[in-house]
């Protein structure tokens, strides 16, 4: 420790400054003023108690060695922290900016203080890095005559590859889309992850020798059976893509989509590309069904689109802004902590359920002609949403939701975007062509080694895992890759963070969110 006593002279915490809301909501790049080392850097860094039982570390998936790389970053010795931080977590750039950082809910100084800037560190470190030439490709000393195939190219995929390629084996990675990236390219937008920062990482993987194949989608262009004929070994990464529905009565109308219909598209345009669904929130009254983190990306896409209006309905309450008597340190604990998006604009309704989607020829339950009518209704005969039908709600004992009487309203809608999470990956050709097992969630079903019921076929991140964060994807991939390395050659030297039975510090179910 630079200074035992830091934690005790410096008591307040540094967050990266945003610019202003007025000046980002016109473009697409990052909201932060700057993302390099600041004044405060060592000081902030130096608030790391280095405690001697590192609570922080058991509360990351991937086994960050955070009080040794805050203590390098208090002292300015750059590549040292950024070795140490290359140790455990293949892309820190990615978690550093998209992270909920559960590490900072299990730090000790935030029993009464605000927690040490973790993310915010591990951020500094890795863009420092990046400007001082410290990341280089790191290609295998030798190859193996082993290949796999990795089949889905988000943070698992990704992870998984580049720790099996620096073990010497030759890794092909498969994805659907015209480009590599899954959720990381398409379903987050660029003003919270850059796209340059995945593009630079892609090309270090591919001068390791990971190699790419864009618009192949396994199980109609190639089946699953023949890739895993070709292949030693082969991973299913292929994420949790199928929606939550909520087919509601009026579901048939138009202008109602799924928030990943809605938000590859901005980062289409931005890449030069055509859209694929072309959804516009411009001059539109927006309903996102579903608070989350993808709820408020949609938000933050949709007030720079030139919306008319914004209304996020949660069917929880607002989380608190100080940890519950439930949630005791070091667990974590979900705290009200607005985000970008959320402080550009928009409303926010909590404890609010969605009854029915409405279109103009319900006049028979609403009279859209009426002066009392909300503001927004407009007579369309094309069969398109106008609006949501609502009610207050709250939760008993049991948590089944308990309707308030005389709260039912309706909200102007031209567009609808549901935001409820993910209830599986889409597995009808996997377990068609290859016989593999699914769990009673949907997932697909593996031992604790990442090994599904099938011989050579292993599974990580959210497609055996569930709907998760990508800390945890991260973390699965480097898991998985010890566990087919092992399985190719009998042994492996691959760090293995967590185990695929591992749930601890995982957010309960009706939580989750696809970052």
């Amino acid at each position: 420790m630079v200074d035992p006593k830091g934690f005790l002279k410096v008591r307040t915490r540094h967050e990266l400054a945003e610019r202003p809301v007025a000046e980002r909501l016109k473009d697409w790049r990052d909201v932060h003023q700057s993302t390099g080392p600041g004044p405060w850097t060592a000081e902030q860094a130096a608030r790391c108690m280095d405690c001697g039982t590192p609570f922080c570390m058991t509360g990351c998936p991937l086994g960050n060695l955070i009080p040794e790389f805050n203590d390098l970053l208090s002292r300015g010795r750059w590549e040292e922290a950024y070795e140490r931080l290359s140790l455990t977590n293949n892309f820190p750039e990615f978690t550093g900016r998209i992270c909920p950082a559960p590490c900072e809910s299990s730090c000790v100084l935030s029993i009464h203080q605000p927690a040490t800037t973790i993310k915010l560190d591990e951020q500094t470190i890795i863009d420092q890095a990046w400007s001082l030439g410290l990341v280089k490709p790191r290609p295998p000393q030798r190859l193996t005559d082993m290949t796999v195939a990795v089949v889905g190219s988000g943070p698992a995929g990704l992870a998984c590859a580049q720790q099996l390629t620096r073990a010497g084996h030759t890794v092909v990675v498969y994805e659907r889309a015209d480009a590599i990236g899954g959720l990381l390219r398409y379903g987050i937008p660029a003003f919270k992850l850059e796209k340059s920062l995945l593009d630079r990482r892609l090309e270090q993987m591919e001068a390791e020798g990971t190699r790419f194949r864009t618009g192949v989608e396994i199980g109609r262009e190639l089946g699953w059976d023949q890739l895993r004929a070709r292949y030693d070994a082969l991973v299913v990464a292929i994420g949790s893509t199928e929606p939550r529905r909520v087919d509601l009565p009026g579901r048939e109308l138009k202008g109602i989509h799924y928030a990943m219909d809605f938000l590859p598209d901005p980062t289409r345009k931005l890449m030069g590309r055509e859209p694929i669904n072309d959804i516009d929130a411009s001059d539109k009254n927006v309903i996102i069904i579903g608070g989350g983190d993808t709820g408020s990306d949609c938000l933050g896409t949709a007030l720079r689109e030139g919306a008319k209006s914004v209304t996020v309905l949660q069917i929880r309450p607002r989380e608190p802004s100080s940890r519950p008597d439930n949630r005791p340190w070091p667990t974590y604990a979900r705290l009200y902590n607005p985000t970008s998006s959320m402080e550009e604009g928009g409303h926010y309704e909590y404890a609010v359920d969605s009854l029915e989607y409405l279109g103009a020829a319900a006049d028979d339950r609403i009279n859209l002609d009426q002066t009392s009518a909300p503001t927004g209704f407009d007579r369309d005969d094309e069969g398109r949403v106008r609006g949501v039908r609502v009610v207050d709600v709250s939760r008993d004992d049991q948590d089944r939701i308990i309707p308030h009487p005389d709260t039912e309203r309706v909200l102007p809608a031209d567009l609808v975007l549901i935001s409820i999470g993910f209830a599986h990956p889409e597995t009808v050709t996997l377990t068609g062509q290859t016989g593999v097992g699914l769990d009673p969630r949907g997932n697909v079903a593996r031992d604790a080694d990442y090994a599904t019921d099938r011989d050579g076929i292993f599974v990580c991140g959210d497609a055996g895992r569930g709907q998760s964060l990508v800390v945890w994807a991260l973390a699965e991939g480097r898991s998985c890759a010890a566990a087919v390395d092992r399985y190719l050659t009998g042994a492996t030297e691959l760090p293995a963070p967590i185990r695929a039975d591992e749930r601890a510090m995982t957010l309960p179910a009706a939580d989750r969110c696809p970052r």
